[in-house]
């Protein structure tokens, strides 16, 4: 009897680790259903984990084993790989080669870990040229893995709506050529705070876009949750592709309460969220400290306060839907 017991729990405890291994396996291909991020049987789905800092930066972190570490240990069911456009030596528009070698390292990774991956295009400008290149030989190349999320333009700062929509759908165009059906993320400007403005002009005559809000908890309050509700309740689909505890600069000291209203706030409406970011950057957004090896694996006392907050976050919400 005492075995029989024995093997029924450990039949149960095998298939929830098979289930959490076979995320994408079990969740398909995604699509939006109203403003709904939604799996392959149109069952409301929340992304949650972690974006890695610049590549052009940090570029050590981007590997293999680093996704596989963050899915294990963290319980990401997404990440996020952020390639610097002007950036660093190692930028897009300096050494196109090592900057896609990365982004694809994070984005194999995130496949054999069988998680969802953002392509982030990691600028502030328009870059139209270079974008319609770079996501033209993504999308083909990636087009029949579900895993896929495109980011066509991480944070607008000074340009117009009207500006960033129509190169939003120059590269969108580029992506659907090859890709018809994996989702495509549009930032909005003022680093992603106006919200309102895709809201009143939304890109017609594209499936499966959806659009970007940021915040950083100590810096943005309830008015911008209240913009971005206006904006769903306009019909407009929201992913919060990048966000933390602290202020917008990055820096400062975590802010618990403003965060966790902003968790708590997400969670109510099944909002996507990714967390800023896996880098060992000298400032309270940085995870990691400089300690922490470049292929995961790191223990408490490599993880900074952030990163202990946002594992545990990550802990707690991913457990399995």
């Amino acid at each position: 009897m005492k075995s029989k017991v024995w093997y029924a729990a450990f039949f149960l405890l095998l298939c929830v680790n098979v289930s959490k291994a076979q995320f994408v396996k079990k969740h398909g291909q995604l699509s939006i259903l109203g403003t709904q991020l939604v799996d392959k049987e149109n069952n409301p789905i929340v992304l949650r984990g972690l974006s890695f800092g610049w590549h052009s930066m940090w570029p050590r972190f981007y590997n293999e084993k680093a996704v596989s570490w963050l899915k294990k240990d963290f319980n990401c069911n997404v990440v996020r790989a952020a390639m610097g456009i002007e950036l660093g030596d190692y930028s897009y528009v300096n050494d196109p080669q090592f900057s896609k070698e990365k982004i694809e390292a994070v984005v194999n990774g995130a496949i054999k870990s069988d998680i969802y991956v953002i392509i982030d295009w990691h600028s502030h400008n328009i870059n139209l040229k270079e974008a319609t290149a770079f996501f033209a030989e993504m999308s083909k190349k990636y087009a029949k893995y579900p895993n896929i999320i495109y980011e066509v333009f991480n944070e607008p700062d000074y340009e117009t709506w009207w500006e960033v929509k129509n190169y939003a759908e120059e590269v969108i165009k580029v992506i659907r050529e090859n890709d018809p059906n994996n989702i495509i993320l549009v930032g909005c400007p003022h680093w992603d705070q106006d919200i309102d403005l895709p809201a009143e002009d939304p890109i017609r005559g594209y499936n499966n876009i959806m659009y970007t809000m940021h915040f950083y908890a100590a810096t943005h309050g309830k008015e911008l949750r209240d913009r971005t509700d206006r904006a769903i309740k306009s019909g407009l689909p929201v992913f919060i592709s990048e966000s933390a505890g602290m202020e917008a600069s990055g820096d400062g000291p975590l802010n618990y309460k403003a965060w966790q209203e902003y968790i708590d706030w997400m969670e109510a409406r099944k909002l996507s969220w990714i967390t800023w970011s896996v880098s060992d950057k000298d400032e309270t957004c940085s995870i990691l400290k400089k300690t922490a090896k470049s292929d995961g694996k790191w223990k408490d006392e490599d993880l900074k306060e952030s990163g202990i907050k946002v594992r545990e976050y990550l802990r707690k919400y991913n457990k399995e839907e």
